[in-house]
């Protein structure tokens, strides 16, 4: 990773910020963007202090032209664009027949499109470095999770989009990895939209027994240096997905059963 340069949208917390730590830390220099300018500050100073080199810039990833602005400023300041992670991403909670339709649209806005507006604009440069493209994903990308229909949704279009670029892009040496990582603790949780759009403000799931940001930062970083297709985290995803491939009426129970134990839940127990 030495002398790298990895740009990783959704930095100011959780994932996004412990994968800045991991790669820099491994000699890469840092792009970090989100949409908060103050926590995106208080990134790049403890990045500055732990000695990585490290470039912040504000942006909305759902912005088309704030991704193109993003990509050409990166290059103006490294010349060149190794690894892009498409971290990015916000969650909804509530069911569907309660849900404003726009609030799927904007989780589909920064989920989905913000990762295909990154892949489209950092392409040509990746394509000449011969790097990675990857894609924080989710469980949810393979199961469709109640309560969640519209991030699910999401991340099953982020597989998809992935899975599609990877084949376009078989015979140029460019590396395409699907990151999913199970129940991990971050504050896309504290983040999600309720059926009207606003941030819940409070986690739903006990999150002490959860894979930290920095484990799972950790297994991507090794998933991008042996350049692995798929990376599925946590016994419980791989179960999951296991399951759901074939006894998919039972994963409809248990899945089902899981998350009417969520605090507050809508399911009906």
């Amino acid at each position: 990773m030495k002398d790298k340069v990895v740009l990783i949208t959704g930095a100011s917390s959780g994932i996004g910020r412990a994968l800045a730590f991991a790669f820099g830390q491994e000699g890469a220099h840092i792009v970090i963007c989100a949409r908060k300018a103050d926590t995106l500050q208080t990134v790049q100073a403890e990045l500055t202090q732990a000695g990585i080199t490290v470039l912040s810039l504000t942006a909305d990833v759902s912005v088309e032209a704030d991704v193109k602005h993003l990509i050409e400023q990166t290059i103006a300041q490294f010349g060149r664009l190794d690894i892009l992670i498409n971290n990015a991403g916000i969650s909804m909670r509530s069911m569907l027949i309660d849900t404003d339709p726009a609030v799927i649209q904007r989780v589909m806005d920064i989920n989905f499109m913000g990762t295909v507006y990154a892949t489209r604009y950092a392409l040509p440069y990746i394509e000449q470095t011969k790097g990675s493209i990857v894609g924080i994903s989710s469980i949810a990308g393979y199961r469709g999770l109640p309560v969640r229909s519209g991030y699910s949704a999401s991340k099953f279009a982020m597989n998809g989009f992935l899975e599609a670029v990877r084949t376009e892009l078989l015979h140029t040496g460019v590396h395409v990895l699907t990151a999913c990582p199970g129940f991990t603790a971050s504050n896309i949780r504290v983040a999600a939209l309720d059926a009207h759009g606003q941030a819940k403000g409070e986690t739903m799931r006990d999150e002490s027994n959860m894979m930290s940001a920095e484990e799972c930062a950790d297994h991507i970083l090794r998933a991008v240096k042996s350049r692995k297709r798929e990376l599925i985290l946590t016994t419980q995803g791989k179960l999951t997905v296991f399951i759901n491939k074939w006894l998919p009426a039972l994963a409809d129970k248990l899945v089902y059963n899981a998350l009417a134990k969520e605090k507050d839940s809508p399911l009906k127990k």
